[in-house]
């Protein structure tokens, strides 16, 4: 052991459990509705509820959305995976014991390659196991069991298909923990197995924290903190851990095997309880499941069926659409913006994916964000907004008209080309239709006129303008840029 002084640098130590809700309808072993928000305890069945006689039924989707995402993670699947009852008391579990996988899960051996400040990194996966979740207790009279004056149990989440995710302590910082969970959430995002909502519970994260002098082999003592459900707050939280552990050592102290939990307004973490060890759970084989076999015929359907990975997404826009490094990244990370975008790439007849791009994450993202919508709420059809941006690769409208239009298409059901219409048509590219209003524009300016000619070209930017605005932003900007530089010599 590496001997402790005030001068002694410490090297942080981190393990992820994501628990991320499976898409599935209905629960893992029973027929009860998995949809979120409903009234309390009206999505409860005899088996999640712990009723006499009530025997399991494992819902055939469950698996194969665990192998989708052990696929999609660099797992081995286990083709003979084993079920156990994980024994415990608390009021939302309502058998008294969760039925989950120990010694024989069904993926195995993974790994995840994150990035951060530009330094790539594996993360290896321990394991993948399919388990069902606990319900939620609401705390009555505070935000927190602390100062609570009593609890309700709603049992709604109570059997819900969950796959627990188990990192191996490779994590060396909180923006790496930070970088894997992003990660995690928008591969399980993209192959369609979990939402990644973490504000409704659907992706959590319990962190397991400790240090160790750099040089020492050994690990130090961690402690687990639980439910940490957006990505603030699991950064902080480590963050947190790791200075109160170095301040306990620092001091003399010892670090305790523990459950803790953090508090975001306080930014402290609090001891919950005493870190149980596996033998604490007393998990033995489900009694009422067989072992869950995987054929070779089902593992390559699986296979078949895993879509395109975000990684292999990222290169495809980069290379085949030439798209920006930062609208590559608002894609792969928001997959509603990104469906959006490919809804419309397979309607568009001239504009092409990089124009589409830069307005799905420009101008179309900020018009959302102003009128408080997104673009899984939109009620803007793909095709709609894919006939504006035809509009203007051909050269109809300007690119001013068509934030103009954009903003009709908003607000109507009416279709790109009858806004454009009811504005009074489309982009003035003939030069003879803009002679005259470029030569008066020229005449009640001649002082730039002046400057044009004496080569400051620049000059005309403002001529420009003026055109635009008597035109109300119709005329081609370039028609009416080159016009004016031919006029000025006639004046």
């Amino acid at each position: 052991m590496v001997t402790i002084t005030k001068d002694t640098i410490f090297e942080v130590v981190i393990g992820i459990e994501v628990h991320a809700q499976l898409k599935t309808k209905t629960k893992l072993f029973g027929a009860s509705s998995t949809q979120f928000g409903d009234k309390p305890n009206s999505n409860v069945d005899p088996v999640c509820l712990g009723l006499p006689g009530a025997l399991p039924v494992l819902n055939k989707e469950s698996t194969k959305m665990a192998v989708l995402a052990g696929l999609a993670l660099n797992c081995e699947i286990r083709q003979t995976s084993v079920f156990s009852r994980k024994n415990y008391f608390y009021p939302d579990l309502p058998k008294g014991y969760q039925i989950s996988q120990f010694d024989k899960p069904i993926c195995e051996h993974g790994h995840l390659d994150i990035q951060v400040e530009g330094v790539e990194k594996r993360i290896g996966i321990t394991r993948i196991h399919m388990e069902e979740d606990a319900g939620k207790l609401n705390h009555q009279g505070a935000d927190s069991i602390e100062g609570a004056t009593h609890s309700l149990v709603d049992l709604n989440r109570a059997g819900t298909p969950l796959i627990e995710i188990v990192s191996e302590p490779d994590i060396r910082s909180s923006a790496e923990a930070k970088a894997y969970v992003e990660a995690l959430k928008t591969i399980v995002q993209h192959i369609g197995v979990c939402d990644g909502n973490m504000e409704e519970g659907s992706l959590r994260a319990d962190a397991n924290v400790s240090i160790r002098p750099v040089g020492q082999k050994e690990f130090g003592t961690r402690t687990e903190i639980k439910n940490l459900n957006s990505f603030r707050s699991l950064e902080r939280a480590i963050n947190v851990e790791v200075k109160r552990q170095k301040e306990v050592i620092l001091a003399g102290g010892k670090i305790v095997q523990e459950t803790r939990n953090y508090d975001d307004n306080s930014q402290t973490t609090t001891s919950l309880r005493g870190k149980e060890e596996a033998h604490d759970y007393r998990y033995f084989p489900e009694p009422d499941l067989p072992p869950l076999i995987i054929s070779d015929e089902q593992l390559a359907e699986y296979k078949a069926l895993l879509p395109e990975l975000p990684e292999q997404k990222k290169s495809r826009y980069i290379n085949d659409y030439q798209l920006s490094k930062h609208d590559v990244k608002v894609f792969i990370q928001d997959i509603s913006t990104d469906l959006f975008f490919n809804h419309v790439l397979a309607e568009v007849k001239k504009a092409t994916a990089k124009d589409v791009a830069k307005w799905v994450v420009g101008d179309l993202s900020a018009a959302l964000k102003d009128s408080q919508s997104n673009f899984e709420a939109t009620t803007l059809q793909p095709q709609r907004f894919a006939e504006l941006m035809d509009l203007i690769a051909a050269g109809t409208i300007s690119g001013k008209m068509g934030k103009q239009v954009l903003d009709e298409l908003l607000k109507s059901d009416k279709t790109a080309q009858a806004i454009v219409d009811g504005l009074g048509g489309g982009q003035i590219s003939d030069e003879s239709a803009l002679e005259d209003v470029v030569i008066n524009i020229l005449k009640s300016n001649m002082d730039v006129v002046e400057k044009i000619k004496a080569g400051k070209t620049q000059s005309a930017n403002f001529l420009m303008g003026q055109v635009m605005k008597e035109t109300k932003g119709r005329a081609k900007p370039d028609t009416v840029r080159e016009l004016i530089l031919k006029l000025v010599t006639t004046i």
